[in-house]
């Protein structure tokens, strides 16, 4: 579905149907689905700009995102806030971020708020490679280490921060080597691999819901498309995209069960069509939604 989503907003991008900006997911999937699927119903994330693989994993609405993109007053922001900023903080999605890390303190407030509530609730952030760069991301963990916080730092390492390859950004191998510095735990794991983020992450969620404060978890990945929508993609080969796409987190996900008879091969087609028709549908429903009065420009701009 995530997947789906996203070569559906590309799609509507490239025909002129959206405005403003996006930021694809497609390639990541398997870090925001293996992380949250290691939650429990009261825990809560914080996203990135690259966000929509976040909120659909998280199990929000998709007509309400379909129709948020499509600036239409149904959306979770009211049609104002756009692909960077789907939130929805009752459920516990406390936001897609446009500023880079900006989640990062947002994910601390939360953790610590649990903390003092006794709530054994959990927070997750995520953010990618680039952010690791931002003051933010020290005073964050370091916060969060001091206080033994009940948060999980998850970082997308998807090798660009736009167009900087992290071999000429970070003079270390492993961006989880930084974990060190705080007094926390870091590991890092195949972001193409579901199942081994997954498992490394119910790790990191159980150690931070025990009291035994966070952890940072780097997850390798790629994503196949541009930094956004504009992105020319002139830093990298069609060669190194092609290798990554041979490591489909979905495709290696689906063979491994498919071994084990957990899923029939015409099974995972269906699967496709009904995500498919479900995107589809989605947006040819929000299309038809009324669009934001003109009044409530004003609104919410201030608490």
């Amino acid at each position: 579905m995530i997947r789906t989503f996203d070569e559906k907003v590309d799609e509507l991008y490239a025909e002129g149907a959206l405005h403003g900006t996006a930021h694809f997911y497609v390639g990541q999937e398997a870090v925001a689905v293996g992380v949250i699927a290691a939650l429990m119903e009261d825990d809560v994330i914080t996203g990135t700009h690259r966000g929509h693989g976040h909120a659909i994993a998280f199990e929000l609405d998709i007509d309400r995102m379909a129709a948020e993109l499509l600036g239409k007053a149904s959306g979770y922001c009211r049609g104002k806030g756009g692909s960077m900023h789907i939130a929805d903080v009752a459920a516990g999605m406390l936001g897609a971020n446009g500023i880079v890390g900006g989640s990062m303190g947002i994910a601390c407030g939360a953790a610590w708020a649990f903390k003092q509530r006794k709530e054994g609730r959990v927070a997750v952030c995520f953010f990618g490679d680039g952010a690791v760069q931002e003051g933010i991301f020290n005073e964050s963990l370091n916060m969060a280490a001091i206080w033994k916080l009940p948060v999980v730092f998850v970082c997308e390492n998807n090798q660009y921060a736009m167009s900087l390859s992290v071999k000429r950004g970070f003079a270390t191998k492993r961006i989880s080597d930084r974990a060190a510095g705080y007094g926390m735990p870091g590991t890092t794991v195949d972001g193409m691999e579901l199942d081994e983020v997954h498992e490394a992450a119910f790790e990191a969620v159980e150690r931070a819901r025990s009291g035994e404060g966070p952890s940072l978890l780097e997850a390798v990945t790629y994503r196949y498309l541009g930094h956004s929508k504009s992105d020319a993609n002139l830093y990298r080969t069609r060669d190194e995209i092609s290798e990554w796409r041979k490591r489909d987190p979905i495709v290696r996900f689906a063979a491994k069960l498919e071994e084990t008879g957990a899923l029939e091969k015409d099974e995972r087609q269906e699967m496709e069509r009904r995500a498919n028709e479900r995107i589809e549908e989605a947006f040819e429903r929000a299309s038809r939604e009324p669009e934001p009065e003109p009044e409530s420009a004003l609104e919410d701009v201030y608490a």
